[in-house]
């Protein structure tokens, strides 16, 4: 029985590389039907809004969603009265119940020397990003006045044990905690909750802390320390984008969002990139591995996505680069190399 996809190809290069993502995912012979929606800043121009109601309502009734990326210059603005592109990520999190963000981290031997690191510092580096999604500073109460503004940073208990299961779910043997305990409220009870759920439920897997400045500059110094870094909604944000640095290229890393049992949100972690937008230029690799990741996650399509891995690991193995991996291939070669090897 075909899945149905909703696919959001949203701004800047989003149209261009999920329809290297649906190439692949068609010769990988999964059964797929799409249905493709306005999303983002497109959504703003056509209706005033970036997520409107129907295109929430398809993706609640649909077995995934395949997300491209929203943004550019153009909706750009500091007047908290306009629609901005982010808000339809936000309202489709919330929408869609979505609260885990998983992103895998493993550098590919191939792009070792376009990583700003040291080879030696990135070798054997396999990581993931847990990050809870739905609460903490951007969901929080906002104010704003001429003179003021004010952002409020939540989270309730059972908010930080449904992320803290699946953090520890995903280890093999080690899960690094990142707060702020040292300062904030909220990253005390943070710490608190994740040690109750790690006694109480997952006493096998190794637990450390770490606030979330020591995180940040171990990252850099010794990545392979981590296996699983568990952290809330702003403090992930920040710290997944800097891990993706470790691949060498942003435009590598793919990620998923999973709620209870609904559709998941799969979607590449870099931007639009507004300024290659129409080139043909877009690095469709995070694009594919996210769908790889909706195969697994979304559809327990195992040695399919294995497949699309292994396919995109071997065209770089074989020389495959793109302009933001210092080569010069295009969307289309790239995509191509890839069912090549598929």
């Amino acid at each position: 029985m075909a899945r149905h996809v909703i696919t959001l190809p949203g701004d800047g290069i989003g149209p261009e590389i999920i329809g290297s993502a649906v190439e692949v995912l068609d010769a990988v012979g999964a059964e797929i039907e799409y249905d493709e929606r306005i999303f983002g800043g497109a959504s703003i121009d056509a209706h005033g809004t970036a997520l409107t109601d129907e295109t929430l309502d398809a993706c609640r009734h649909a077995d995934a969603v395949l997300l491209a990326a929203v943004g550019g210059p153009k909706w750009d603005t500091t007047d908290p009265a306009k629609p901005r592109p982010e808000q339809g990520l936000l309202g489709l999190r919330k929408g869609l119940g979505l609260f885990a963000n998983l992103r895998p981290v493993k550098p590919i031997p191939a792009l070792y020397d376009a990583s700003p690191l040291k080879r030696e510092l990135i070798d054997g580096t396999n990581l993931t990003v847990v990050r809870e999604l739905t609460g903490g500073i951007y969901f929080g109460e906002k104010t704003r006045t001429a003179d003021r503004a004010s952002d409020d940073c939540v989270y309730t208990r059972h908010e930080i044990e449904r992320i803290a299961r699946v953090g520890f779910t995903a280890a093999k043997s080690r899960v690094t905690s990142v707060d702020k305990a040292n300062v904030l409220e909220t990253s005390r009870l943070w710490r608190e909750v994740v040690r109750e759920i790690h006694a109480s439920e997952f006493p096998n897997i190794e637990l450390e802390h770490l606030l979330v400045d020591n995180a940040a500059m171990k990252l850099v110094a010794a990545p392979r320390d981590f296996e699983v870094i568990l952290t809330e909604n702003m403090f992930g944000d920040i710290l997944s984008d800097e891990a993706a640095m470790l691949t060498g290229s942003i435009g590598m890393l793919p990620s998923a969002s999973l709620g209870d049992g609904g559709p998941g949100v799969f979607e590449p972690v870099h931007g639009s990139a507004p300024d290659i937008a129409g080139t043909g230029a877009a690095n469709p690799l995070a694009m594919i591995l996210s769908a790889a990741m909706m195969l697994r996650h979304g559809f327990g399509l195992d040695a399919q996505a294995a497949a699309v891995e292994s396919a995109v690991e071997r065209a770089l193995a074989e020389g495959l680069r793109t302009p933001d991996l210092g080569g010069t291939a295009n969307t289309e070669e790239a995509t191509q190399a890839v069912l090549k090897y598929l």
